[in-house]
This record gives structure tokens, sequence and C-alpha cells, in this order.
């Protein structure tokens, strides 16, 4: 940065005089000095970027954000909205946990890993598998290590992977990106009613497949009622049965362990974190002789020195800590913070408050998709199917304008067809479920 851009600036702090002194010291001339960077790549112009003071900045900031629409979302389709306990929000800001750097000194983040050990004993409580590593970045990528699992784990002339035909095009498109450039593919399997057809994934299924993922919910919101028929197949077939499915959901719908699951993946964003922007939480849960095959990093306790109880990260399987030919994954990160409320959000609701959440999971769209269905122009919901959280809904006029119209009346739902959209109700929308369905009847 020249010196001509630092003066007044309060992102800038050093002064000329400052920078100056600091070079002294270095015994170099100019800041360039400190970067061997080839002349072929180094950048010799200027950004462009006009001094503004703060006030101005925030000014323009704010004029930004005016434009974006200012809806009241029925949206779900993976990212869903539960009211989160201020309690989590204060907690969660203490300088302690607030850091920008994923810990690496158990000896200085003690507090931090006791957390993340309580996050993973709750899912493998939840999940009824034994291991849990303390998240992912996201359910894609969760669902993309699972499947390089399977690959490592199966021992197989072939690569393929089933997963459902009802799938969110983000997960599907980082799966592929996962296993793009090994020998893996990954094929769909086609949806009856919104649930896996069985029939026609039992023809599909040889000694070939490497692993077979499933939903519970589905992307369309519906109850999958064939889970242990999956867990079957997949193990007749010595495929690794994977399972996607998150916190919420798992505190009420049938325990992973007993439908045969090997791997669970997931998010569990569902809880602590706002919507905004689609941040994510993965899930990774397996079974113990999967242990050694775990990607990213699991807290364990110990013991000190002195005998005392003591956690530390433990079985990093990753390049950084191990020779790169045996790593199992070089994701090099976690969602720290995020899983820390997460946790937090799900010890202040307790088993009971998580398994009431849930239950209201299930009869807020059974009760919204019946006001719906009664509307003339709409039949909800599509699948005759048990929804969590959400459901497709037939649009007589064509979807496409049923989206446009509900937005002008202040509404926001997904467009997942032609004449289908998809709309989900949680507690943090439920208020508004009268003003929607009234909006909803003017506009079918």
């Amino acid at each position: 940065m020249s010196d001509s851009a630092t003066p007044g600036s309060p992102f800038a702090p050093h002064t000329p005089d400052e920078t100056q002194a600091m070079l002294d010291v270095l015994g170099v001339a100019s800041e360039e000095d400190l970067f061997d960077i080839p002349d072929d790549v180094a950048f010799d112009g200027t950004f462009g970027i006009p001094q503004r003071s703060e006030q101005s900045v925030r000014a323009r900031a704010d004029k930004m954000l005016n434009r974006n629409a200012n809806l009241t979302e029925f949206l779900g389709r993976g990212h869903y909205s539960h009211y989160i306990p201020s309690l989590v929000d204060n907690l969660s800001i203490r300088s302690e946990f607030l850091t920008s750097y994923t810990q690496y000194q158990p000896e200085v983040a003690q507090g931090f890993l006791q957390v993340l050990f309580e996050y993973q004993s709750m899912l493998a409580e939840l999940t009824g598998l034994e291991i849990a590593n303390c998240s992912m970045y996201d359910a894609a990528t969760a669902l993309g290590e699972a499947a390089t699992l399977a690959n490592r784990l199966r021992k197989t002339s072939g690569h393929r992977v089933l997963v459902p035909k009802a799938i969110s095009v983000g997960r599907r498109d980082v799966l592929e990106n996962y296993v793009d450039g090994s020998e893996m593919v990954v094929e769909s399997y086609a949806m009856d009613d919104g649930n896996a057809d069985l029939d026609v994934l039992t023809d599909l299924v040889d000694d070939d497949v490497v692993m077979i993922y499933a939903e519970n919910p589905t992307v369309r919101g519906t109850i999958e009622e064939g889970l242990a028929k999956l867990g079957k197949l997949a193990h007749d077939n010595d495929a690794i049965f994977t399972l996607g499915s998150d916190p919420v959901a798992l505190s009420l719908l049938e325990k992973p362990s007993d439908v045969g699951a090997d791997v669970v993946v997931g998010d569990a964003s569902t809880l602590g974190i706002p919507t905004s922007f689609g941040m994510g939480l993965g899930i990774f849960a397996c079974r113990e002789d999967f242990l050694r095959q775990v990607p990213g990093r699991l807290v364990g306790i110990s013991e000190d020195s002195a005998g005392m109880r003591a956690y530390t990260l433990t079985l990093q399987t990753r390049e950084q800590h191990i020779r790169r030919e045996r790593a199992t994954s070089n994701i090099c990160s976690n969602q720290a913070w995020v899983a820390l409320r997460a946790a937090m959000h799900i010890a202040m609701l307790g088993p009971d408050g998580l398994v009431d959440l849930a239950r209201d999971c299930v009869t807020r769209p059974e009760e919204l998709a019946e006001r719906l269905d009664d509307i003339s122009g709409i039949q909800a919901p599509v699948h005759d199917r048990y929804h969590f959280r959400e459901f497709v809904a037939h649009t007589d006029q064509p979807a496409k304008a049923i989206v446009s119209d509900l937005a002008g009346k202040g509404f926001a739902v997904h467009r997942v067809g032609e004449h289908e959209v998809q709309v989900c109700v949680t507690e943090t929308n439920a208020i508004a479920v009268d003003e929607f369905v009234a909006a909803f009847e003017e506009v079918a």
C-alpha cells in the first residue's frame, strides 16, 4: 500500500513514520522487499478505491442493504429457522469462546474443548453411533467425506455411490466435486411418492456399490419409512449405509443405529445459528470400527500430569498431522464456534425440550397443509406421507406466478416445479400463518 493511501484511514492504522520505523528495524527499504513475488504475477497497479469517511461507508452500506426484500420466509429445503434463546447469543460471544481460530492448543482452551466434547457426545446419543467428530463445514462436505470413507473401506472393484434423485442441488454438486478425479461415480435412484423407491433401488444395487445414501426427512419434507430395509439392502451387498438428518429430527425419528446406519451426516445448523447466508454445521457420526477413518478431528478425555481430567484434540487423521499418503481427508478446519452454539442450544432445550420442538415440526406442517388444501386450486401436501417442517403443494396456477404473487404480498416460498411450491413452517414464522393462508387464497 502506498503511503498516500494510509493517512487518516481507520482501516490502515500505521502512519508512514511507523511503517518506516519497522522497515528500518528489519533492514529493508520497502514493504515490497519483504515478499518474493515473481514479476509476472505481482500486482503493480492501484485498487482504485477512493478514501471515504466511516460515516460515508455506513451510509453507503445502509443504502445497499435497504435494497433487500423484507419478506416473511416460509423457506426450508436444508436451511431451517428455529428460535435461538438469548442465552446462546450471550454466552457464545464471551471472549474465551469468540476466537477467530480453531483451537490447536488444548492447554489454553480447555473450556472450548469441553463444549466440543459435549457436542460430540450429544450427536453420539442422538444417532446411537459410537463416534462423532467435532463438526464438518456443512452437510454437503460431510456427505462427500462419507463417500470417500466408504470407498476406502469397501474392498471392491466397483466405486458406485447411490443417492436419492430428490437431493438438494448443492449437496449433489459438492459430492460430485469430492469424487471428481477418483474412480467413484454418483448415481441416482428413483423416488416413489417422495420416498426411496425400494424396488428400483434393489435392482440398482450390486457388489460394485460402495455406499447407499438416504435422507430422513427428505429434501421434500417427507419422513422416510423404509430405512431398515435400505440398511439391510446395503449390508446384504457389503455397502456402507449413510443417513442424512439433523439433530432436531433425530430426537424424534427412528434412531439411525436402529435402522442399520453405518454413518450419519447432515446439518446441525438447525440449532444455534440463524439461517442467514446459508451457514452450515456438518454432522459426521459413525460406527466405532471406523474410528481411524473419521475425517476432521475428535476431542477426547485424558488426564494431565496431576491426574486432573483434561480434554485434548486426538486422532486427527489429516495431512497436517500425519503422512500425506495416510491422511483420510484434507479437511483442515471445522465449525467449532457454530458447534459450540448448537451444543448450547441443545443443552438449553434439554431432552424433553428437543423432543417437544421436533413434535412441533410434525404438527405445524400438517395443520398448515390442511388449511392450504382447503383453498381452491391448491393440493397440499402432494405426497401422502408424514412430513417434518415442510411439504410440497401442487398449484393449478403456474408455480412461478404463485411465488411472485406471494412475494408481492410479503411472503417467500420455494418453487420446486412448474406447478409445485414448497412450504416450511416452524415456531419462528408460525405467528404469520393466518396472513400467509389469506395471501395464498388471493393468489391461487
